[in-house]
């Protein structure tokens, strides 16, 4: 009977051990596959051009979307000045000061709730908040959608992150004479900033290809973005979009693929980067 217990734990062990390489071998194949797809179809008409041109009407002879990439930094920049602040203190909020039970479970609803948002219904909130009112679209309404959209991800991200520090480097500062907010400020996050660096750039790397709320607000431009503030900003997500979907001509529509490729290897850039300087140094005993 023994024998028969410790067969099929060794079994069962062996069934979900199997289970998990399929899964992470399917998961990554579908990466590789997207990304296969992406470089096949966009580099085609990859060019130097596409980097120094602006976008142009259907039908144009030349085209570009530098202005695109530029409006697409500015727009990301944007929503990163109006998310991170406010995000890492409601994360510290949670993780340091939990006798505010109450605060802190409304807060981590709401989060929980703007994490499973379709971002569709955030663009249209903010079209409904900003565009409307001052009739028209800008850089400006789409940094507001992709903030709302990373705020959630960089609170749960602090507050996790936070969490990992050992309470003995609180004691230890408290011990010391230092105040409470001066502790958490100059030991507690000193002590996680390299994770909570990590989260603020895997949050801007994945809004950036966001292009539901983008169509609500900051719709596109065949130009430079010189009115952030007050008009239309070109990005790549929507260019994406406008070539690959709505133009009639093959050429804008091997562009799409081009400018898709590039959003793709700006998010791969992204992620290499933070895992290489970001990660947790292991010391030696």
């Amino acid at each position: 009977m023994r024998h028969r217990s410790l067969f099929l734990r060794k079994l069962k062990n062996k069934i979900l051990t199997i289970f998990s390489v399929c899964a992470i071998g399917f998961a990554i194949s579908i990466m590789l596959w997207v990304i296969w797809v992406v470089i096949d179809f966009g580099k085609e008409a990859l060019s130097f051009d596409l980097f120094i041109n602006c976008s142009a009407p259907f039908g144009s002879m030349s085209y570009g979307f530098a202005n695109a990439i530029l409006g697409t930094l500015l727009i990301t920049l944007g929503a990163a000045v109006l998310a991170v602040p406010p995000a890492l203190l409601a994360g510290i909020f949670l993780s340091e000061f939990k006798e505010y039970t109450r605060t802190a479970n409304s807060i981590r609803f709401a989060c929980n709730v703007l994490m499973g948002m379709p971002s569709i219904l955030v663009g249209l909130f903010v079209y409904m908040i900003i565009v409307v009112p001052t009739g028209q679209f800008s850089g400006l309404a789409g940094s507001i959608a992709l903030a709302i959209l990373m705020f959630p991800v960089i609170v749960q991200n602090t507050e996790n992150m936070l969490a990992m520090v050992p309470d003995t480097l609180r004691e230890s500062a408290l011990a010391l004479g230092m105040t409470r907010m001066r502790a958490i400020l100059y030991i507690v996050c000193r002590s996680a900033r390299n994770s909570l660096l990590t989260g603020i750039l895997l949050s801007l790397s994945r809004v950036s290809g966001e292009t539901a709320p983008l169509l609500f607000t900051a719709m596109f431009a065949d130009s430079f973005p010189e009115g952030y503030w007050s008009q239309p900003t070109a990005n790549l997500p929507v260019l994406i979009t406008e070539y690959a979907t709505n133009s009639p001509f093959e050429e804008m529509h091997q562009i799409g693929w081009s400018a898709a490729l590039v959003v793709m290897v700006m998010v791969l850039l992204v992620n290499i980067f933070v895992r290489i300087f970001f990660r947790e140094k292991k010391y030696g005993n």
